[in-house]
């Protein structure tokens, strides 16, 4: 049976490294994530931490919303198929899905 449980933790909100004028932070995009289970090939990280610069290389608009370099549709793109779901309908339902280069991650066997 423990080859068929995972649990897996998403969130993808994060807020922006500047401050605004008011003191406070806008929205921004990043987190981090887990993924345990049976069936999950462990010992993996997937990903790389941003530079973190204003205006920087990763800095999507020169505030510190860096922009992450594995989306959440990926994870739930793998986690969609090894719960059955076809290839297919990943688009559908991960609109970003495309937007990243190695669609589906490894960490499930």
């Amino acid at each position: 049976m423990v080859q068929n449980v995972t649990t897996f933790t998403e969130s993808d909100f994060n807020r922006t490294f500047q401050e605004t004028s008011g003191g406070g932070s806008d929205h921004g995009w990043g987190s981090h994530h887990f993924v345990l289970g049976g069936a999950v090939r462990g010992g993996q990280v997937f990903g790389k931490f941003p530079t973190f610069q204003l205006g920087g290389p990763d800095d999507a608009d020169v505030r510190g919303r860096w922009i992450p370099t594995t989306s959440i549709d990926q994870y739930g793109a793998t986690l969609c198929a090894w719960f059955g779901i076809p290839d297919s309908a990943l688009a559908t339902v991960f609109p970003n899905f495309p937007n990243f280069g190695s669609q589906k991650l490894e960490f499930l066997g």
